[in-house]
């Protein structure tokens, strides 16, 4: 007598995906990622944008309207807490597309107002052959690079209201600031399931955005003017002479920066 084995619709869809996969030999192995992380300070975001490039011997087209931006972007919202999953492929437009470079926004907001901001770019780039700027990744720790970040203030407007912008720097293993921007080349060969942290500090003291147009003092820094005639911040040039007052962000008519009174 023959038993026929009945299967539950459960069971049934289970075997069809078996079988199926082992057909078409298909894997169901995760896409190879990297982990992306950020230590900030109070008041400073981070968001990202991966971009990807056509794998060797793909042919990519890029969605309508995004020719010119190229096939592939994976976005990474502003966030203070800065934990991004980067996958080293891409598939979503009908072919094998690799990571080429995650481009970081770092924001610092310096005043309580959404527009008392300013933003600086960074990005790491992902190489398959090795330069002299390319990163060794350590095998069981993170990869940390730092960089420190200084605020530069300035007047602006016929008020002179005090503004300020963000630059940030690389610093070396010692933490001695470097020219360079914030930025490094990756081997993509070590990269799957890694992890690479950037770590931010701020200068402790803030300087002028124009090297020479503010005079330090002891009780702390005068705009210049007088150069070009005007009651605005300009080179300073001896004779000193200073502007009357400007306006921190809070509305007071202040003489030096950051004291507001002499």
């Amino acid at each position: 007598m023959t038993h026929l084995r009945r299967f539950t619709p459960h069971a049934r869809r289970a075997l069809l995906v078996s079988m199926l996969l082992s057909v078409t030999g298909c894997s169901m192995a995760p896409t190879e990622s990297f982990t992306f992380q950020a230590e900030l300070p109070e008041h400073f975001f981070v968001d990202g944008t991966a971009y990807y490039v056509p794998a060797p011997g793909e042919v990519c087209r890029a969605p309508s309207g995004e020719e010119r931006r190229g096939p592939g972007r994976r976005y990474f919202p502003r966030t203070a807490q800065v934990d991004f999953k980067v996958p080293l492929t891409d598939t979503e437009h009908g072919c094998s597309m690799v990571l080429k470079r995650l481009e970081l926004g770092i924001e610092g907001q310096w005043g309580k107002r959404e527009l008392d901001m300013s933003l600086q770019s960074a990005a790491l780039s992902i190489d398959d052959e090795p330069t002299a700027t390319t990163l060794a990744l350590p095998t069981s720790q993170p990869l940390v690079f730092q960089r420190q970040c200084q605020w530069l203030f300035r007047t602006v407007g016929s008020k002179r209201v005090i503004r300020k912008i963000l630059k940030c720097r690389a610093q070396d293993t010692n933490g001695t600031v470097q020219k360079s921007r914030v930025g490094k080349t990756l081997p993509r060969n070590q990269l799957a399931g890694k992890t690479v942290k950037l770590v931010i500090s701020v200068a402790d003291k803030e300087k002028p955005y124009y090297k020479g147009w503010w005079l330090e003092t002891p009780d702390g820094w005068r705009a210049c003017t007088g150069l070009w005639g005007t009651n605005n911040e300009e080179p300073c040039v001896k004779p000193y002479k200073f502007i009357k007052f400007f306006k921190m962000p809070d509305g007071r008519d202040c003489t030096v920066y950051p004291n507001c009174t002499e």
